[in-house]
């Protein structure tokens, strides 16, 4: 209740004087973009070994009613971090919303981690949403990875080396061990993942005239393909993770979604990871972090447009 209150009291005076409707209706909409990806994460299927409405993945802790106890959890998160990223707060604010967050988070889900990876890139994401339109309204790929960069890019990387490394999480283990990059390096850089891969990815199928469903499929494995996900490190080690990309990038070397047996190439993919308890929780990170960018993107576009 403590921590809480002490979040509550940093949010306030970040936001005084009191944010305008404008600025608060942003947040909002910020807010319902950012759990509508989460949700698009979640019902994307097949996502090799991964929690979908269809199945558990290579999980026995978790599923679908899980993760959606979760992000009803967050929805006020996402409102809150876009507010404070409005109103230029510091990285310390916005990581004392996170762990408020994730305390949240694990209450609903009763101690199960959901979305731990998910609550930080968003929440930096939407809070570089909320910097964006506060100045001049105007949202870009290049503007939003610039404000991030700019205004909280060199805490970032100090965030990315934990001085505490005896509660490490396990994706913090793993990239530890392994010498991995996780999200709190992808942050620090502006996510080059989603920027630089995953969104051109899903932009170039949706210019091929593809559906966004097959889109965010071909997104998600050209991610496994390419990023150094700690969930596989942690859960398979340096075979696991090769096997993954090894996996991925054979897909998107079939055609992806465009190969009009893609469809059982994945599920059969997914089958395999299953068998092997591989689950690449990164990648399902970075595919609704790249959703919600891809979703700012188009929203507050046709916002400008029409003012």
């Amino acid at each position: 209740m403590l921590a809480q209150a002490h979040v509550h009291t940093e949010l306030c005076s970040v936001q005084s004087p009191t944010a305008s409707p404008q600025r608060k209706h942003s947040a909002q909409q910020i807010a319902i973009l950012a759990v509508r990806s989460l949700y698009a994460e979640l019902v994307l299927y097949p996502k090799p070994g991964l929690v979908s409405l269809r199945d558990n993945g290579s999980h026995v802790d978790m599923d679908a009613a899980c993760f959606m106890r979760s992000l009803f959890s967050l929805r006020h998160y996402f409102r809150d971090i876009a507010l404070a990223g409005a109103a230029g707060a510091e990285f310390h604010i916005l990581k004392n919303l996170g762990i408020a967050a994730e305390q949240r988070m694990l209450k609903a889900t009763r101690g199960i981690n959901t979305h731990r990876g998910a609550i930080f890139a968003l929440g930096m994401l939407s809070a570089a949403a909320g910097y964006c339109l506060s100045r001049d309204g105007v949202m870009t790929a290049v503007t939003l990875r610039q404000a991030l960069i700019a205004q909280w890019g060199q805490t970032l990387t100090a965030h990315s080396a934990p001085e505490d490394t005896q509660h490490l999480s396990h994706g913090l283990q793993a990239a530890k061990r392994y010498a991995a990059s996780g999200a709190r390096e992808e942050a620090a850089l502006g996510f080059p993942s989603i920027f630089e891969l995953a969104l051109p990815r899903l932009q170039q199928s949706l210019r091929e005239v593809r559906s966004l469903h097959l889109a965010q499929v071909d997104c998600f494995f050209t991610l496994m393909a390419h990023i150094s996900d700690t969930n596989l490190y942690h859960r398979g080690g340096i075979a696991g993770i090769a096997y993954a990309k090894d996996t991925a990038q054979k897909f998107l070397d079939q055609g992806g979604t465009a190969n009009p047996q893609w469809l059982i190439i994945a599920e059969n993919c997914h089958r395999e990871f299953i068998s092997r308890r591989l689950s690449p929780g990164g990648a399902a990170d970075m595919l609704a972090a790249t959703c919600f960018v891809h979703h700012c993107l188009e929203k507050f576009l046709v916002m400008r447009l029409h003012e």
